[in-house]
C-alpha cells in the first residue's frame, strides 16, 4: 500500500465526518438551539453512519483501501442486538470481505486486510462509544415505509439512523408524541440519519421509508 493512499483514506473520513455533521443540522431552530450532549452510544450510531458513507464510496470507486478504512472506524463501535433483531450486514468482516474481493490479488491490500482482521479478534477493549447502539435488521418493500416508536429520555440526544444495502434511496421522519415533524432525512442516499436534543422526555415515531422500486435491507441503528 503507497504511503500516499494511506493519507487519503484519512482525509477522505475527515471529510465524511464532516458530512454526517451537516445532516444532523437537519433541525427545527428550536431544536437546534438545545444544549444536550450526546450520549456515548449516539456517537456511536454517527460514527456508523461516516463507515456507511465510506464503505458507499469504496464501492463507487471500487477502491479497497476506503473499504479497509470503513472497517477500522466501524470495528470500534460495540453493537447491542434489539429484539428480533436479525443478522447485521454493516459489519467490520463483510467490509473486509468486499475489499479483498476489490483487491484482485494485490499483496498490499490483502496484508492490509489481514492486520485488521487480526486486530479485531484481539479480546474486549475499551470502547469510547459505551455500550453501543442498538441495531436491528429490516426487509423494507418497495415504497414501503416501516415505523416503529421510542421512549426519549428528557435531556439527552436522540440518533436514529437507517443503513440500507444500497439498492434504493431511503429516508427517514421523526415526529413527536403530537404528531409534529422534529427531524427528516431525504438526501437522497441509503443511510439517513436524525439527531433529535430531548428538552423533555416523551415517545417518538421513527419513519423508514424505502424510495426505490425494489426491496431492501436496512440495518437500524438508536442510542
Amino acid at each position: 500500500m503507497e504511503r500516499g493512499q494511506v493519507f487519503g483514506g484519512a482525509l477522505i473520513l475527515a471529510m465524511l465526518a464532516g458530512c454526517a455533521a451537516a445532516q444532523d443540522t437537519a433541525l427545527p431552530a428550536a431544536a437546534v438551539l438545545a444544549q444536550e450532549t450526546p450520549s456515548p452510544e449516539a456517537l456511536g450510531v454517527a460514527q456508523a453512519v461516516t463507515a456507511a458513507e465510506l464503505a458507499a464510496w469504496g464501492r463507487r470507486n471500487r477502491d479497497p483501501g476506503a473499504l479497509i478504512m470503513a472497517a477500522r472506524v466501524l470495528h470500534e463501535v460495540p453493537f447491542r442486538p434489539g429484539e428480533n433483531a436479525g443478522e447485521a450486514f454493516l459489519t467490520p468482516s463483510n467490509l473486509l470481505d468486499e475489499a479483498e474481493a476489490l483487491s484482485e490479488g494485490h499483496p498490499a491490500w490483502l496484508d492490509a486486510i489481514a492486520q485488521v482482521r487480526e486486530s479485531g479478534v484481539r479480546g474486549v477493549r475499551t470502547s469510547p462509544f459505551g455500550q453501543g447502539p442498538i441495531f436491528t435488521v429490516k426487509d423494507i418493500q418497495a415504497r414501503e415505509t416501516y415505523w416503529f416508536e421510542v421512549e426519549a429520555r428528557a435531556g439527552e440526544v436522540l440518533r436514529v439512523a437507517a443503513i440500507g444495502d444500497g439498492d434504493t434511496d431511503i429516508d427517514m421522519a421523526v415526529r413527536d408524541a403530537t404528531g409534529s415533524l422534529v427531524c427528516q432525512d431525504g438526501y437522497g442516499d441509503h443511510y439517513p440519519v436524525c439527531t433529535v436534543p430531548m428538552r423533555s422526555g416523551g415517545r417518538m415515531r421513527i419513519d423508514i421509508v424505502n424510495r426505490g422500486a425494489v426491496w431492501t435491507k436496512v440495518q437500524i441503528l438508536s442510542n
